[in-house]
């Protein structure tokens, strides 16, 4: 038995064990966390008129450690210039050599539009990651609440695959959003999955009919979520934890309905790239004083050997890029953690929006996005 399928067997076995990073590294030969790989697309499948998902494996056939509702970052070059996006992975950790990424058509979007006419099986994609908090891995809850609306069913749906396909059989109440019924995502395979799952229950609420008879004898209403119906579908919905992904203004609106509903917040977990509108985003720094505006540090790369001074209200991500220093990114947040990388030396003032975690901070790295320089510093770059 090689070590993929020790990996393999041992997750079997324990399966509470497929989110313990520290397992995959001792265990089994994963895809590194946060380096760039090259996947190659096995297949497309028509979701909905403007929805696919591309499925690849690793250029090497390593399996991915992940977590569901976790997400990789995209690279690509598009006409001429490169361009990187998050995409959530869809597809569950159980099934580790092979990935999924569930992508919308949106008008305008350069990636969206380029994976739609390019990505053909065979082709190549450059990725980072798996990166990202939004998993419920950590929970001990006993029942749970998904909330989604247009792609942003594709963590959730991370997540239910997860739990079905190691028969947890989860109490989880799953509301999806949608303009139609021929626009829910995922639509089948969610109703064949609650049918291997007794305690997972699907309520749809799309904004207009559309094809009546498509929506015959489903658990759905027409018009917008509310709360009361969110009550009457899910009398307990104030006793669940929350996971919520979809466009900014849906989560904004959900997000108020649970706290006049009484739900905890504590107990409200949210996913989002549309992060410029939300609350949540990296706030600017404080007005800086003459003395700090006028401070500079030195900041050398291991690697390379090549050096920068910044100011000291600038982050390193921007001033590293004004100095010709090539480093992934992408959301420029602290939310995707693309450009996390190892800090040798020195200390920065790093405020975040969940784009790294306590343990990869111990072990010393830092997101440049969102990173300010308090001394000199080493990168590893």
């Amino acid at each position: 038995m090689n070590a993929i399928e020790r990996t393999a067997a041992a997750m079997l076995d324990a399966p509470d064990r497929f989110a313990d990073t520290a397992f995959w590294e001792r265990g089994g030969v994963p895809w590194p966390s946060n380096e760039r790989q090259t996947l190659t697309c096995c297949r497309v499948i028509d979701e909905t008129c403007d929805v696919k998902s591309f499925e690849f494996r690793t250029g090497e056939g390593l399996p991915v450690c992940f977590e569901p509702g976790q997400f990789l970052t995209v690279s690509a070059n598009v006409k001429g210039q490169a361009v990187e996006r998050c995409y959530t992975i869809s597809s569950p950790p159980t099934r580790p050599w092979l990935l999924s990424i569930t992508v919308k058509r949106v008008p305008g979007g350069m990636m969206s539009n380029w994976l739609h006419d390019n990505m053909k099986p065979g082709n190549p994609l450059l990725a980072y990651g798996p990166s990202g908090a939004f998993t419920p891995t950590g929970s001990r809850a006993a029942k749970s609440l998904y909330l989604s609306a247009g792609s942003g069913v594709t963590p959730l749906m991370s997540m239910t695959r997860a739990s079905v396909d190691l028969g947890l059989d989860r109490d989880i109440a799953f509301v999806h959003s949608a303009r139609t019924p021929a626009d829910i995502i995922f639509r089948d395979e969610m109703k064949r999955l609650a049918r291997l799952s007794p305690r997972l229950r699907l309520f749809f609420i799309c904004e207009g009919v559309g094809d009546a008879a498509a929506w015959t004898g489903e658990t759905g209403e027409t018009g917008r979520l509310s709360l009361p119906l969110l009550a009457r579908w899910i009398p307990d919905f104030a006793e669940r934890e929350v996971y919520t992904c979809g466009p900014a203004g849906y989560m904004s609106a959900v997000r108020a309905l649970l706290r006049e509903g009484g739900h905890d917040p504590a107990r409200y977990h949210q996913e989002s790239f549309d992060i410029g509108a939300d609350a949540g985003a990296v706030q600017p720094a404080a007005q800086a004083t003459d003395a700090v505006s006028q401070q500079t540090y030195t900041v050398r790369l291991s690697r390379s050997g090549r050096a920068f001074t910044m100011n000291a209200t600038e982050t390193v991500l921007a001033a590293a890029k004004k100095a010709g220093v090539a480093v992934p990114s992408s959301c420029s947040q602290g939310v995707c953690g693309t450009c996390k990388t190892k800090l040798l030396e020195g200390s920065v003032d790093m405020q975040h929006n969940g784009g790294i975690r306590d343990r990869e901070v111990v072990k010393g790295l830092r997101l440049l996005c969102c990173s300010r320089p308090t001394s000199d510093l080493v990168l590893e770059l």
